[in-house]
């Protein structure tokens, strides 16, 4: 397109000169000079809607964005992977430890859970034999273990075991008689038993006087130690192997004094950098190699987020001469649908995949390099970012009509969606509370909150629901009668009621956007800007194919608030 007046065809009394045609030369110029910059800024928007293929074709640039983006997936996907397999060997190892120090020092252990917690004692031999087995395999850990663990110090610098119980102040019960008189304070004693008063005679612990438990007043017993290990797993995936603190506890629980001592085991793992590492062959290299791999992605997300913050810059502007020439020529302000076409959602998303993997890919770097070991924050900020990078390829996908119809339709029924969802939560939230207070005494999957919010959501989706019905316990006639009129009522309403009209609010969407690809969607002021054209060559030269790149549809009220995105 000329952008030059002197290309335009002016008139012949425009051309001439003279005292008495001054004023109305101005005019004209300034007429002329209007009509070049809004086929300027006609142009422009046209270039700023094409597709990648279309911008190549019109001006032969090269789409560096999108080549970009497609680089950017192999090596994020690559780093993600490895990444992963190697945050699988760390998980792993933790609860294979975990595992492994069970069977060590919980006497009796069976190899599975009895529930939340790991076993169980009913009297006081078992609880006494059960405390001083714990303690006597501490001692003989060396002699015991498989794994590759020592001893670590306690809070005061010392091998020991800490052994503390919680117990009532005082007190005195007789149940035959139906009396109690006890204080509520809660005493806590402690003891520590290092490895050369563990080396002695086990009498002279066992016999002590901390050692005499009063089970009416006994709470709760804490043996607590620390253990150190290495991973040597990881040098067969030629990485440097990490070093790791277990901070062990045994709980042996009385709270509830019911007759059964519930026994809990905690191990809190913790990755610390290995003080003295000496281990020859290729691991070296192959760190090296890793950490350049890493720097290489940080710079391809660099400039993918300097392109696509740089695209958003120029299309504020762009923006910002269409709403100020809109105002001046047409005297009103354009609607919000068509101000937001500007901003390429795409670009917003890229970029908060690109910070992700940015900075994931920093605390990686770290992590390789033994000066971090925080996996759990790495993984979340890479698997995000991953995600984020992927769910970008729709974009990509929306240049083909077939695929369009896919996006357009998730895109138009989101509104409504999250409408339906906000008002069925709430019956979901009812039911959700109803159960727990109804049924959590007597179904395992009803008793907190969480449980049962993942059951009902189960059985909405079909999943174990004879299970869901088998596993109520028939204590109590009334509560049984309940679980069936409850359960029944919520299958009935959520998956014949509620999934049936949210399916109906898609298939809705998808049928209005078929309507409009087949009669033509409906014209927005930035539409009817872009095909108006000022010469009859332009008219004729423009291709109404073009048109459906358009991003930005009116907002009708039949389509009730409905916004279509091409």
């Amino acid at each position: 397109m000329a952008r030059d007046v002197e290309a335009l065809d002016l008139p012949a009394w425009s051309r001439a000169s003279g005292p008495s045609q001054g004023p109305q030369c101005r005019d004209t110029m300034a007429h002329i000079d209007s009509e070049v910059k809004e086929e300027c800024l006609r142009e422009d928007l046209r270039f700023y809607f094409m597709n990648p293929c279309e911008k190549f074709r019109a001006r032969q640039q090269i789409p560096w964005k999108m080549g970009l983006q497609i680089l950017k997936i192999v090596m994020v996907t690559t780093q993600l992977v490895r990444f992963g397999l190697s945050n699988q060997l760390v998980v792993a190892f933790k609860e294979e430890n975990t595992a492994a120090f069970k069977h060590l020092f919980l006497k009796g252990y069976s190899g599975s859970d009895e529930d939340d917690y790991s076993c169980s004692v009913y009297t006081q031999e078992d609880t006494y034999d059960s405390i001083f087995f714990a303690i006597n395999q501490f001692h003989r850990l060396r002699n015991l273990s498989l794994g590759t663990l020592g001893y670590g110090e306690s809070e005061d610098n010392r091998i020991a075991l800490k052994v503390c119980k919680q117990h009532y102040k005082k007190g005195t019960m007789f149940p035959s008689n139906e009396t109690l008189n006890i204080d509520s304070d809660i005493e806590i004693d402690c003891i520590h038993l290092d490895l050369e008063a563990l080396s002695k005679d086990p009498q002279d612990w066992k016999n002590s006087s901390f050692f005499r438990l009063e089970f009416y007043r006994l709470l709760q017993i804490d043996i607590s130690f620390q253990l150190k290990g290495i991973d040597l797993q990881t040098i067969h995936s030629r990485e440097l192997p990490d070093c790791y603190v277990f901070q062990n506890m045994i709980i042996f629980d009385n709270k509830a004094h019911s007759g059964k001592i519930k026994i809990y085991f905690n191990s809190d793992a913790k990755i610390e950098e290995c003080k003295d590492l000496k281990i020859s062959g290729s691991i070296q290299k192959n760190t090296q190699y890793v950490l350049v791999f890493d720097a290489f992605v940080i710079v391809i997300c660099l400039a993918s987020l300097i392109l696509c913050t740089r695209s958003i810059v120029l299309a504020l502007r762009l923006r910002k001469r269409f709403l100020k020439f809109f105002l001046e020529k047409y005297k009103r302000h354009v609607c919000n649908a068509d101000q937001r076409e500007f901003i390429n959602q795409w670009y917003i998303l890229v970029i908060i995949s690109d910070l992700l993997t940015i900075s994931g890919s920093v605390l990686k770097m770290e992590i390789k390099a033994k000066n971090l070991t925080n996996y759990n924050l790495c993984s979340i900020l890479l698997g995000t970012s991953t995600l984020f990078v992927w769910v970008g390829v729709i974009r990509y996908l929306g240049y083909f009509q077939a695929y369009n119809v896919l996006i357009l339709t998730m895109q138009a029924s989101l509104p409504k969606v999250l409408r339906f969802c906000a008002c069925a939560g709430m019956i979901y939230l009812g039911y959700t509370f109803c159960g727990w207070i109804v049924l959590g005494p007597y179904h395992n999957k009803f008793e907190n909150l969480n449980t049962v919010a993942e059951c009902l959501f189960s059985l909405v989706n079909g999943d174990d629901m004879y299970a869901t019905f088998a596993h109520i316990q028939q204590k109590s006639h009334l509560v049984w009668l309940f679980s069936r009129l409850y359960l029944y009522s919520f299958i009935s309403l959520f998956i014949y009621m509620i999934l049936s009209l949210f399916i109906a609010i898609i298939t809705d969407s998808y049928d209005t956007i078929k309507k409009y690809q087949q009669n033509g969607f409906p014209a927005t002021d930035l539409q009817e800007f872009l095909k108006e054209c000022s010469s009859k060559e332009k008219c004729q030269e423009e291709s109404p194919a073009f048109l459906s790149s358009i991003c930005c549809l009116r907002r009708n009220r039949s389509d009730d608030h409905l916004i279509l995105i091409n």
